[in-house]
Order: structure tokens, then C-alpha cells, then sequence
């Protein structure tokens, strides 16, 4: 049976390709089925809005069965969807949070001064064991920083202190992605 998995995950082509690996090989171990392709949907301003996996997948429901255990376990965000079964299945554990780094409106001395991966860095320390980073937009109004973990206002919680200090994260935003 085609299935498409649709990700409420804003991943890069590139952390998408890590999941389709990683489902693929777990298809084959199983004989469970092959990922036959993939795609990343974009909003108009070119952020990233969501993901899909094409999957030829075997025909039973036990199978369904454990596609659904399958995927929610290897942490995927809420409100993804496993597509063309009826009715659709629901699957995903994890909350996404976005942090939006504003690109042009900081003085320009920050810009050079200050390191993004030193950001990065620091938000994954404070959210060690509960999220991480699965992935990033870079545009030139902001970068958004993609996280997806147990509690989207625990991250959220566990950022402050740091957002709150650091001048490259002057005037950015945190919304809840999942």
C-alpha cells in the first residue's frame, strides 16, 4: 500500500534524508515495506513549513499496527499523519519550538561579533535531556532554529536565561511549532 508520512517537522532536505534512512532501514530489517521518496513544502516567505516520506508499505493492519508503535517512538513531532489509510493515523510525541533570530534589525557589530553555532550550542546545553536541535532555517530576515522535545514550554523555560542575555538574540521570537 502507498502511504505518505506527513511530518509536522520542519526539517532541511538533508535531516529529512537522515529519517528516510533510518525508516528505510528499519523497513528492510522488518520486510516491512521501502521509502520511495520525499519532499519539503515551503511557506511563501521560504521558511520551512512541513515534511513528507512516500512509503510502499506492506498490506495488513498489524502492520499498521506497528508502523504506528514504530513511529511514535522514534520521536517525531505531534500532529504528523500517516496518509492513505482511512481514517488517517495520528502519530507523534514530541512539541516543536521555533526560535526566530532576527537578520537585519540588530546593530551590525553584533552581527560580527557574536557566533550562531555559540547559540546553538548553548540552547541544546539547556535543553539537554529533554529536546534538541533537529534542525534550521537560514534566511535573510532571521535564522530559526528548530527543536523538538518532551515539553515545548519546558525548552522554552530552560532557554530564558540565555536568550534573555546573549545580544544575538535580541528582538527574536520563540513560538511553539508542534
Amino acid at each position: 500500500m502507498k502511504l505518505t508520512l506527513h511530518l509536522n517537522a520542519r526539517f532541511q532536505p538533508i535531516d529529512r534524508f537522515e529519517l528516510e534512512d533510518a525508516l528505510q532501514e528499519i523497513f528492510e530489517k522488518n520486510n516491512a515495506g521501502e521509502v520511495t521518496g520525499g519532499g519539503t513544502l515551503l511557506k511563501e516567505n521560504g521558511e520551512i513549513e512541513s515534511c513528507d516520506i512516500e512509503i510502499d508499505f506492506c498490506d495488513d493492519e498489524k502492520s499498521l499496527e506497528w508502523l504506528e508503535g514504530l513511529l511514535n517512538n522514534i520521536r517525531i513531532p505531534k500532529g504528523s499523519v500517516i496518509q492513505g489509510v482511512e481514517p488517517p493515523i495520528y502519530v507523534g510525541t514530541l512539541e516543536g519550538l521555533a526560535i526566530y533570530l532576527n537578520g537585519t534589525d540588530l546593530p551590525k557589530e553584533i552581527y560580527k561579533s557574536c557566533d550562531i553555532n555559540y547559540v546553538i550550542e548553548q540552547l541544546e546545553q539547556a535543553v539537554d535531556s529533554i529536546g534538541s536541535m533537529y534542525s534550521y532555517r537560514e534566511l535573510d530576515e532571521f535564522t530559526a532554529l528548530y527543536f523538538y522535545g518532551v515539553s515545548f514550554s519546558i525548552m522554552k523555560e530552560k532557554m530564558e536565561h540565555f536568550v534573555s542575555s546573549y545580544p544575538l538574540c535580541q528582538k527574536c521570537r520563540i513560538e511553539q511549532i508542534a
